[in-house]
């Protein structure tokens, strides 16, 4: 373990908790902790390394948080959607800080990285799941509409079978007795899927159904839908993000089954 002080600086614990390549991850690093969170999460490391705080109680509080983001949403108007974007910001600064811990005192697991995913795959749900609810107004005069309902249910099953479908990958190597998949099996086989798929990577519609984009995307709507005076872009929204996930988990099982992962 490195030599401890007091509370080490961040100079100390970048080398570590950072190590070259952390944030260069083609799939495995999110976009804002590049851009602010990992600068922002190292300024908390230094509190915490010395604490009996474990890494994984910190997972667990990621969890609580991403979860609490999807229920905020049940608040309505602009509030609601102000708190679930802070809760998941939250969530992204504890994703960042767990590993970092980890890493600092050497207590890297298979558990830690499990919990994390399950913890990706619950909180990004529960977001949608509640945008969902959110839209069927479920205080509203009228009674609730549960078509919205089911359909930010649909949109959190594929954010979820998108995740799922990445990770299988390597849970299908694994039985076969094949080495974890290397970035450039994924470049699908055929050329004009690979260029299709360039695009699709280009465009990034699919990211809109991520915790942190979609967060960020309700915010907007309800901006839209406190000028407006009701909640009709909640509920296109909504709509637009059950799209989004549909169509992406087939186009994502279809790269994946044309790619050289399963190989």
């Amino acid at each position: 373990m490195p030599k401890q002080s007091v509370k080490p600086s961040v100079a100390e614990l970048r080398p570590v908790v950072h190590p070259e390549g952390v944030k260069d991850r083609r799939s495995g690093e999110h976009w804002a902790g590049r851009l602010y969170m990992r600068e922002i999460s190292l300024r908390c490391d230094r509190y915490l390394v010395n604490t009996r705080i474990t890494p994984n109680q910190l997972t667990y509080l990621m969890v609580v948080a991403g979860v609490l983001a999807g229920a905020a949403l049940l608040v309505p108007g602009l509030a609601g959607a102000l708190l679930g974007a802070v809760l998941i910001q939250i969530y992204l600064l504890l994703d960042c800080v767990d590993g970092e811990i980890a890493r600092w005192r050497k207590q890297t697991s298979i558990t830690g990285v499990y919990l994390d995913r399950i913890g990706h795959y619950l909180s990004e749900a529960a977001l949608l799941v509640g945008f969902g609810v959110r839209a069927a107004d479920v205080f509203g005069d009228g009674g609730p509409e549960w078509l919205w309902a089911f359909l930010g249910t649909l949109a959190a099953l594929g954010a979820i079978l998108i995740k799922a479908e990445t990770d299988l990958v390597d849970v299908a190597r694994a039985r076969s007795g094949l080495p974890a998949v290397k970035d450039e099996a994924s470049v699908p086989r055929s050329s004009g899927l690979a260029v299709a798929r360039k695009a699709a990577a280009a465009l990034k519609f699919h990211r809109l159904v991520g915790g942190v984009e979609a967060s960020l995307f309700i915010l907007f709507v309800a901006i839209l839908d406190l000028v407006r005076g009701d909640i009709f872009f909640t509920r296109l929204g909504v709509a637009v993000l059950a799209g989004i996930a549909i169509v992406q988990t087939l186009l994502h099982l279809v790269s994946i089954l044309s790619s050289s992962r399963l190989k």
